[in-house]
């Protein structure tokens, strides 16, 4: 069912973006509900089970089923002028998503969570999209999200969340090059885990600075 609605919401506009734009709409209205109790559901689970141990494993195939989903998604919003629901849960909720990364889980979904926040700070707007600006004429719906997954991203950034996040499937980890206790083997750093993590982080303190009302809230 994931892989379905996902490759719907890809070929619609993948074939004439402006002509399918009323896609979106009608196939994910009456499923706004259902998706966030998917995405509350799935994504509160207990990844620390054995079921995730493997990255071939059914549960986490599901998984990354659900991260193309959620791409598709964000993908989406950009045909509607005012978001869905579950177009926007992932900006309102991505503390789900920041904690799944810190998790157990294998390496190869983390990396794919890692890149879709990439896409969510490099988010733009329709209206976005056809200024070409950053900031000036966000739409308050899309300046909430942005704002709100920029609070959520440099809350765990100030406490030890980098920390946990490794830089490829073997021993680095962010800001060190040692080995994991217990492995011996040197694995050098993915750097596109590396560049998207940072990315994140220095988009997330832009907008939180341009949302900033006084040089004392900016300090």
């Amino acid at each position: 069912c994931l892989r379905t609605l996902a490759a719907i919401l890809k070929e619609a506009w993948k074939d004439a973006p402006g002509a399918g734009a009323g896609v979106p709409k009608k196939v994910l209205a009456p499923l706004d509900a259902v998706l966030e109790g998917f995405y509350n559901a799935i994504l509160l689970h207990h990844f620390d089970s054995h079921h995730y141990t493997s990255p071939y494993s059914e549960a986490t195939d599901n998984l990354i089923s659900f991260v193309d989903l959620l791409e598709a998604l964000l993908a989406s919003r950009t045909e509607l002028e005012l978001p869905l629901r579950c177009q926007r849960i992932l900006f309102l909720k991505v503390s789900y998503v920041l904690n799944l990364i810190s998790s157990s889980i294998p390496y190869v979904i983390k990396k794919k969570f890692i890149l879709l926040l990439k896409k969510c700070v490099l988010y733009k707007s329709r209206e976005d999209a056809k200024s070409g600006s950053l900031f000036s004429q966000t739409p308050p719906l899309c300046e909430e999200d942005m704002l709100a997954l920029s609070n959520a991203v440099l809350q765990v950034v100030n406490l030890t969340w980098l920390n946990q996040i490794p830089l490829s499937g073997k021993s680095s980890y962010f800001g060190s090059s040692e080995a994991a206790p217990g492995d011996d083997s040197q694995g050098g750093s993915d750097q596109t885990v590396l560049r998207a993590l940072s990315l994140v982080v220095l988009k997330a303190l832009e907008f939180k600075i341009h949302s900033c009302a006084t040089e004392a809230e900016i300090k």
